[in-house]
């Protein structure tokens, strides 16, 4: 199978970098392009970490040369190409997540680890990256441009504000030639994970969710059949617990009070352990020793789902599920922003017009509440954005990631 072309627009944050790694270890991907954005934390500490991932994998793999057929997406004749995008959403002030994952994205491993300082001269001529001096928006529509038509996916794991801002400057080649977007974000169901009600990279930039996704008679969004949504409600479930990191790939693994040593371990484990200890103590601060998968989760569904060249019904790989669902976003509310309000009035699984809510909802039991899963396959017809809402499973993701990323078995 020819592999898949895709742009990862990314943040990189702690479980961005896990995401990236996956993806460069996977055959069914081909990383086109990083489009680096701000929103974990800000646009120059994110493009930082791109070069830490692959400066790693080349200490990884001077070490043990061996491993290299682990990575197919690390090859200096076919090099991926990085690019800054947006430093600040649509409107309003720049929101990062430097609370959750440090002020360089990685758990403030600068200061712990100054080993993993991306070495000078690497970030003008890298011999693993394409630096690109375009802006990340004109490198994504050149890639569209150059590309067969609705050949590549965008993988969006931080703020929609690239994507937004690519619609804004070439709608009609965007809507023409993507293949599909994949993209982590939004809470319909569930509590969020920045504030009360919203998820952060929605949070980050709602205006962007709102040009993109919420179409009106006189604005077109990007096309919801070539869209996939990834929120928390199914990200969440998906972790990986810290006990079973340190079990099955670094047994010298703790937190921040015993750092990492380089020494002891290979470069990938020990750049993993370096920003998963502190990682570990915020999951814990929060009443969970357990990182929750949700990047990750949104590279997986596009290893496993390949565009559609043709227009119908969309399918999914098997293990895979969906549903339509209806929303809007929140953009100003002092305390809701970035929430997504679900148009319960069309939900494919509301009650029938006239059915005493109140009432029935009082019986769990009630037959006309019945949870929709469509297997395999979305109606064409339905409107709204197609969110995933089945996996394969989190023991099948885990098990994925202990082989593809730190080569246990």
């Amino acid at each position: 199978m020819t592999p898949i072309p895709v742009i990862i627009d990314t943040d990189p944050g702690v479980d961005d970098v896990i995401a990236i790694l996956l993806a460069i270890t996977s055959p069914e991907l081909e990383i086109v392009a990083f489009n680096v954005s701000y929103g974990n934390t800000d646009l120059e500490a994110a493009y930082l970490n791109i070069f830490k991932v692959y400066q790693t994998i080349d200490r990884h793999l001077a070490q043990y040369p061996s491993h290299k057929d682990r990575f197919p997406n690390f090859n200096s004749k076919k090099k991926p190409i990085v690019s800054r995008g947006s430093d600040a959403p649509l409107f309003g002030d720049v929101r990062l997540a430097q609370y959750f994952h440090g002020r360089d994205g990685l758990g403030n491993i600068t200061d712990r680890h100054p080993e993993l300082s991306v070495e000078s001269g690497l970030l003008e001529e890298n011999p693993y990256l394409e630096i690109s001096k375009k802006s990340g928006v004109d490198l994504a529509l050149d890639i569209l441009r150059e590309r067969p038509a609705r050949t590549v996916t965008i993988i969006a794991l931080g703020p929609l504000t690239n994507l937004a801002q690519m619609m804004r400057k070439d709608s009609q080649l965007v809507v023409n030639r993507i293949g599909r977007v994949i993209c982590m974000g939004g809470a319909l169901e569930v509590p969020g994970n920045t504030t009360a009600v919203a998820e952060f990279n929605f949070f980050a930039d709602p205006y962007a969710v709102k040009e993109l996704l919420i179409s009106t008679p006189l604005h077109k969004g990007i096309p919801l059949n070539r869209f996939l949504l990834i929120p928390l409600d199914i990200t969440t479930p998906h972790e990986l617990p810290f006990p079973f990191y340190k079990e099955h790939v670094d047994p010298a693994f703790e937190n921040t009070k015993a750092p990492s040593i380089p020494a002891t371990k290979s470069p990938i484990v020990h750049f993993t352990s370096s920003f998963l200890e502190k990682t570990r103590e915020v999951m814990i601060a929060f009443g969970k020793d357990a990182m929750e998968l949700h990047d990750i989760v949104a590279v997986w569904c596009a290893i496993a789902n390949p565009p559609l060249t043709n227009e119908g019904p969309v399918t999914l790989a098997s293990g895979w599920r969906g549903s339509r669902r209806v929303f809007d976003v929140e953009r100003t509310g002092e305390l809701t922003r970035g929430m997504l309000v679900v148009d319960r009035r069309e939900d494919e699984s509301a009650y029938p017009l006239g059915a005493n809510r109140s009432e029935a909802q009082r019986d769990p039991n009630d037959s006309r509440h019945i949870e929709h899963h469509i297997e395999h396959k979305f109606s064409d017809e339905s409107r709204g954005v197609l969110v995933i809402n089945g996996t394969p499973g989190p023991k099948t993701l885990l098990n994925i990631l202990l082989r593809r990323v730190w080569g246990c078995t």
